[in-house]
């Protein structure tokens, strides 16, 4: 009968658990999260997959009005055609994505997170020509926001940015 209110208990047990492992939230009081804000400048944009994932990491992150490190990054793509139909050519194309980064320490240069993080999409080929250029615009679009959304985790974790 003492364990009536599950709830309450599981919740106890619960947060006796994270704490003791040293669980702190992303953005809670002094997570990862609140530190990286506006914190990380990242190279400038030379191409439209650049373009994309700056716009994509500037809005997970913000935009760095003081920032405590410079982000070099370079980016990598590849399409593989799939569903191939007799005297038509690929269906589906299937675009890979690679993106190397290195995280520096604005005030003593020393390179705080390096890496690579990757991911993939796939477009239809199926539609007009316009249509076609357009899905491709878009997968590319949804690959770079993929590679700034996995970016952006991997930093949450990176030991030596919160602080």
């Amino acid at each position: 009968m003492w364990l009536s209110d599950r709830r309450g208990f599981l919740t106890a047990l619960g947060a006796f658990g994270l704490a003791g492992c040293g669980f702190r939230p992303v953005y809670g009081e002094g997570g990862t999260g609140r530190a990286l804000r506006g914190a990380i400048r990242a190279d400038d944009p030379v191409s439209r997959a650049d373009f994309d994932f700056v716009a994509a990491f500037e809005d997970i992150l913000g935009r760095p009005v003081q920032p405590r490190f410079a982000m070099a990054y370079t980016i990598a793509t590849h399409e593989v055609g799939g569903g191939v139909v007799q005297n038509f050519g690929a269906t589906r194309v299937q675009v890979f994505g690679t993106l190397d980064f290195a995280v520096t320490d604005l005030a003593d240069g020393t390179t705080r997170a390096s890496g690579r993080v990757e991911g993939n999409t796939v477009y239809s080929t199926t539609g007009t020509q316009l249509a076609s250029h357009a899905a491709q615009e878009d997968a590319q679009l949804r690959l770079m926001r993929m590679l700034a959304d996995s970016l952006v985790t991997r930093l949450y974790t990176e030991p030596g940015l919160a602080s």
